[in-house]
């Protein structure tokens, strides 16, 4: 398997226990509780059907659920109030702890929601400005010492997808994820509890994108695991020319991608499938 990356191995701290990522692919299901997510357009209403969601995405396999309160849809989503934002995901995020669900994370750019969050039961931050749109959010990581996915990001959600340029992306993606882990470090945050994410979609066009992913090998010199989603993204529906509801088979290919490049967390919308997808990339590359 000369032309997969076989992935170096990382223990982080979850739930109070050490977890090994690197023997498998692990699998973070994608559970928004907005009314303006680009990929559902907000199916999971009430907390009551958020959290039912929720466990029926552990029970298709998910390793982590990812719950999120702010949409970051292409073309501009309305910014959300901290306030806003917890009422929407602090009930589920109990009601999953409470439910005996497994991982939980919250994603979110603001401190006030990671912190009442965390406090609600959630076990991890995913934090899409790369610890830049909030200063205080990194210490409150710290103060709760859970980890901490630092993805990349140029400018904010309203400005991300006009005209993105990189004369090298994969280059300028390495470069501002380490100075994004390195204001972690500043913060208190500690190294080995950090996870990077290359951000497809986010602040790139449909080239940038493809770029990235056939370039994910370049992530190893920041010596931290990787996160990639490319689940249901516009680059598929560049390539593929398919509306968001139609991209399974893209995004199917976009994660057996993931995999072979060295990913060790793959976030998703269709967590029974892509179970499947990381399982057979898996035993392909005999990481199982």
């Amino acid at each position: 398997m000369g032309w997969a990356v076989r992935r170096r191995r990382y223990r982080i701290r979850l739930r109070g226990v050490d977890a090994l990522l690197g023997d498998r692919t692990w699998v973070m299901g994608v559970l928004n509780v907005t009314p303006d997510s680009f990929a559902d357009g907000g199916l999971d209403r009430s907390p009551e059907e958020a959290v039912a969601r929720g466990l029926a995405l552990f029970e298709a396999g998910a390793d982590i659920v990812d719950v999120g309160g702010e949409s970051t849809r292409p073309g501009g989503a309305a910014r959300v109030s901290a306030a806003e934002e917890r009422r929407r995901v602090v009930p589920v995020v109990r009601g999953l702890r409470v439910r005996g669900a497994g991982p939980i994370s919250i994603d979110t750019t603001k401190a006030e929601v990671a912190r009442a969050a965390l406090e609600a039961g959630a076990d991890l931050v995913n934090d899409v400005s790369g610890l830049r749109f909030d200063p205080a959010l990194a210490g409150v990581a710290a103060a709760s010492r859970v980890p901490v996915v630092v993805m990349h990001l140029r400018g904010d959600f309203a400005e991300m997808h006009h005209q993105p340029r990189y004369d090298d992306v994969m280059g300028e993606v390495v470069s501002e994820l380490r100075g994004a882990l390195g204001r972690g470090a500043e913060a208190g945050l500690d190294p080995d509890q950090t996870i990077v994410d290359p951000g497809i979609g986010f602040a790139k066009a449909a080239d940038h994108s493809l770029d990235v992913l056939r370039r994910l090998p370049e992530l190893v010199g920041l010596d931290r695991p990787v996160l990639v989603g490319p689940s249901r993204k516009s680059f598929i529906g560049s390539v593929l020319d398919l509306p968001v509801g139609e991209r399974l088979f893209g995004t199917a290919a976009a994660v057996a991608a993931c995999v072979f490049g060295g990913a060790h967390l793959v976030r998703v919308h269709d967590v029974r499938e892509m179970v499947q997808v990381v399982r057979l990339c898996d035993a392909i590359m005999g990481q199982q």
